[in-house]
C-alpha cells in the first residue's frame, strides 16, 4: 500500500479529512501530536497536526481511483497533490518511513521521556522523539519542547514535539530513572 500527500490549507486538516472520510474511510490520515500550551498562566494540552498543512491518503494507485482523485481536488481546502498536482506520486521510502514512524505511535504522538547527559545534550528514553535525536535543532526546557527538522519531498520544515524530563538518580545498582516529584 502506498501513501500520497496532499497540501491543504493550514489549520483545515481536520475539516478536510472529515469531508473525505465518507468516500475514503480510514485511508485518510492526519498524524497528530500532543503539546502543552501555556496561555495566561494556564497549561492546556492541545492536539495538533504533526505535518501542518498536509494530509495523507493510503491507496494502491491514486490515479486508478479517478473518482477519489477528483473528489479530493474539489474538496474545500485542497491546494495540490505532492510532487505535482496533475500526476501525484507516492511517498518515497525515506518519507514513508517518517510517516510510518508517526502512524505507529497510535492516535497521536504523546510527549517523550528525556533526560540530559553530562554535556547537557538531550537523551531520548522513549516516545515520538526516539529515533529523531539527530534531527533535533533546538530544545526549550521551560516549554518542554524540542524542535525537530523533518524532510518530506526534499523540503525541510520544523515541528515542535513535547517532552518531559525524567531525572537520573544514582543508586547502588546503577542508574535508576525517576520522574520529578515521585
Amino acid at each position: 500500500m502506498q501513501y500520497y500527500a496532499m497540501h491543504v490549507l493550514t489549520n483545515s486538516e481536520d475539516d478536510f479529512s472529515r469531508r473525505l472520510r465518507p468516500l475514503v474511510g480510514d485511508r485518510i490520515i492526519v498524524p497528530k501530536k500532543l503539546l502543552t500550551i501555556r496561555k495566561r498562566g494556564v497549561n492546556k494540552k492541545v492536539l495538533s497536526p504533526v505535518f501542518r498543512g498536509y494530509v495523507f491518503l493510503q491507496s494502491e494507485d491514486l490515479l486508478s481511483e479517478l473518482d477519489v482523485f477528483w473528489a479530493i481536488r474539489r474538496t474545500p481546502g485542497f491546494i495540490r497533490y505532492l510532487r505535482e498536482s496533475a500526476r501525484p506520486s507516492p511517498l518515497n521510502d525515506r518519507d514513508l518511513a517518517l510517516l510510518r514512524h508517526f502512524i505507529s505511535l497510535g492516535e497521536f504522538a504523546d510527549t517523550s521521556k528525556v533526560t540530559f547527559d553530562e554535556n547537557d545534550r538531550i537523551v531520548v528514553l522513549e516516545g515520538p522523539l526516539k529515533g529523531l535525536e539527530g534531527r533535533i535543532t533546538k530544545v526549550d526546557r521551560r516549554k518542554g519542547r524540542a524542535r525537530v527538522i523533518l524532510d518530506m519531498y526534499e523540503s525541510q520544515f520544523p515541528i515542535d514535539l513535547g517532552f518531559e524530563v525524567v531525572e537520573r538518580v544514582k543508586s547502588g545498582g546503577g542508574d535508576v530513572h525517576e520522574e520529578p516529584g515521585s
